[in-house]
């Protein structure tokens, strides 16, 4: 591939090298690679299900550990609100209140969109909007029901009114309390607290947009206040931002750099993967993992909290016992009795796949060997039961090696036209909400570089357009899928009640997202 010297300026300022652009693009020419699933995780087969007195002793764990632990939820925060009121934005500019409201309605077929009209008035902001639109247009109470519903609309989405969508998604009001409104943001904080606190302190880190860290401190000091007092707790929040190196290049139909208006190479954000960086930094001994949209109201916390101290205490238990048994591995001279011991504890504990030679190693080759399946970043992960709403799922999966482990695979990396992998979607029973407890430290107390851990294979090219030109651009492995695909992986199941993502604005009128 040949770069002009421009092109190398470019890409040098953006901290990339000629070569990981070669890399990336020789990706674009490969095509995507389809995971080999060969099993659906379910209960008893990679999932465990844990009874309430076993929950309990979990729970008690954390509970006994977490004072001398420093804590830390990692909060995937960038996405915009936009996405959320994408059907708003459509009706905006469609809708014409001189015809029917049923009949547009009717013709769109989008029941989110049927349940926000019937609704509207539970919608957290509707107060607020209403206020404004009646600010904005002194004839709004005159006017008919049609024109009000397109005042309102515009009125929450737009800048003249509440600017809802262009708002980083953290920062829409979710929840509506007698005397105030949470947006998640701020529900991250009081559960955080929950569970978190350590000396009267809560650590929380989100990963934000350009441009959005100034909002989201800004918020903070409007609700810090009331929060702390809610909480008796001090919050340490800190932030961090998509590296502009961990982009990618898109390519077009012939996988030739896609150039913009002014001839430069259009660089994209390579998608939650790239995170693994900003985790990297971090430098807890225990880490939760949740997106920004996945809050509950204060009445159902409790459930939730004592869920997330169950997932840390499962983790804090088997992170004893590797590095129990990693001390041993290192101190050398084990029996055979306790090499097997090992390496039954890798195989029906992290269900990890011991191979089929293991009995014919020296003492020193299943030391080594047991060193390199122990010696990992750990992560426990909640699993839901499937009920029809959208996400990646649990699946034992073989790689390249011929290694199965257990990973969180997404719809899209499956290949749809082999029926024998269709089958085994089919058979799923979970998917993942992410809910993750994870320990980021080896036995020693020294960070892993989770750069080691990720799986490069699982990237993914997605067909997008800039304007109104096609282009292919390219998702770096996802954060929880192939960017921990190295890592130890055990799953629970946790109650579906514990997962309330907000897709649409829509799904703020589900009777788990109203506080009243």
């Amino acid at each position: 591939m040949e770069f002009s010297e421009i092109d190398i300026l470019q890409i040098e300022e953006k901290g990339l090298s000629t070569q990981e652009v070669e890399r990336q693009i020789q990706i674009f020419e490969r095509g995507n690679i389809k995971v080999d699933i060969q099993q659906a995780a379910t209960l008893g087969n990679g999932i465990s299900a844990y009874s309430f007195e076993e929950q309990k002793k979990f729970i008690q764990k954390f509970e006994d550990k977490k004072e001398h632990l420093n804590l830390l939820k990692f909060v995937p925060a960038s996405g915009a609100a936009t996405r959320m009121f994408k059907a708003f934005h459509n009706f905006a500019a469609e809708y014409n209140p001189e015809n029917s409201l049923r009949d547009y309605l009717d013709r769109k077929g989008d029941k989110s969109l049927q349940l926000f009209f019937e609704k509207i008035e539970k919608l957290p902001f509707y107060e607020e909007a209403s206020k404004k639109a009646k600010e904005n247009h002194t004839d709004f109470s005159e006017k008919s029901n049609r024109e009000k519903h397109l005042i309102l609309v515009k009125t929450m989405l737009y800048e003249k009114g509440l600017g809802l969508s262009d708002l980083p998604k953290g920062l829409v009001p979710f929840h509506q309390y007698n005397d105030y409104t949470a947006t998640a943001f701020e529900e991250h904080l009081h559960s955080g607290a929950k569970y978190l606190s350590v000396n009267g302190v809560t650590k929380l880190h989100f990963t934000v947009a350009k441009g959005d860290k100034e909002k989201f401190e800004k918020e903070f000091e409007n609700i810090k206040q009331r929060v702390e007092e809610a909480t008796d707790s001090r919050f340490e929040i800190s932030y961090s931002y998509q590296d502009p190196k961990t982009d990618t290049i898109a390519v077009d139909k012939e996988n030739k750099p896609f150039r913009d208006e002014d001839n430069k190479i259009f660089f994209r954000p390579g998608g939650h993967g790239a995170l693994i960086e900003n985790l990297n930094q971090q430098e807890a001994d225990l880490i939760f993992i949740k997106n920004i949209d996945n809050v509950v109201v204060a009445t159902n916390l409790p459930k939730v909290v004592e869920m997330k101290k169950m997932l840390g205490g499962k983790l804090i238990a088997l992170q004893e016992q590797v590095f129990e048994y990693m001390q041993n591995l290192d101190g050398g001279n084990n029996s055979e009795a306790k090499l097997d011991e090992i390496a039954e504890f890798v195989e029906n504990e992290l269900f990890v796949k011991i191979t089929s030679t293991f009995a014919k190693f020296t003492g020193e080759e299943k030391t080594q060997y047991l060193c390199k399946k122990l010696d990992r970043p750990l992560r426990v992960c909640g699993m839901v039961k499937n009920e029809g709403e959208p996400g990646g799922g649990p699946f034992l999966v073989k790689n390249e090696d011929g290694e199965i482990s257990l990973q969180i695979i997404e719809g899209a990396q499956i290949d749809k036209d082999n029926s024998e992998q269709m089958e085994i979607l089919n058979d799923s029973t979970h998917f993942n909400p992410v809910d993750i407890a994870c320990s980021l430290k080896n036995h020693k107390g020294e960070s892993f570089d989770l750069h080691n851990y990720v799986d490069e294979n699982m990237s993914f090219i997605a067909d997008k357009t800039k304007n109104g030109k096609p282009l292919k651009a390219l998702e770096r492995p996802g954060l929880w899928n192939g960017g921990m695909a190295y890592w130890n992986t055990v799953f629970v199941e946790v109650p579906v009640e514990t997962f309330n993502p907000v897709k649409t604005v829509a799904d703020l009128l589900k009777p788990s997202h109203q506080a009243k």
